[in-house]
């Protein structure tokens, strides 16, 4: 579930092995390079944590952040 908090979506997403976890951040990072937005990134070994915030409007959560939190939900 994304939370808003400190002017960004967040979102902790934990999957069963670094494979895994690195095959989900190379779907994000095609979704989020369509869209031309991109997301503040951490990895760390079966664990992915995003954060939304759109940079034009002054590092606020904005639709543009909504929508990318949407297609990226659609990728589990």
């Amino acid at each position: 579930m994304w939370k808003e908090e400190n002017n960004a979506l967040y979102r902790k997403f934990q999957f069963k092995d670094f494979k895994e976890a690195f095959a989900f951040l190379t779907k994000v990072a095609l979704v989020a390079e369509a869209a031309d937005h991109h997301p503040t990134i951490k990895n760390t070994w079966n664990t992915v944590e995003l954060w939304l915030s759109t940079h034009d409007a002054g590092n606020v959560v904005t639709a543009k952040d909504q929508q990318l939190a949407t297609k990226i939900d659609a990728l589990l």
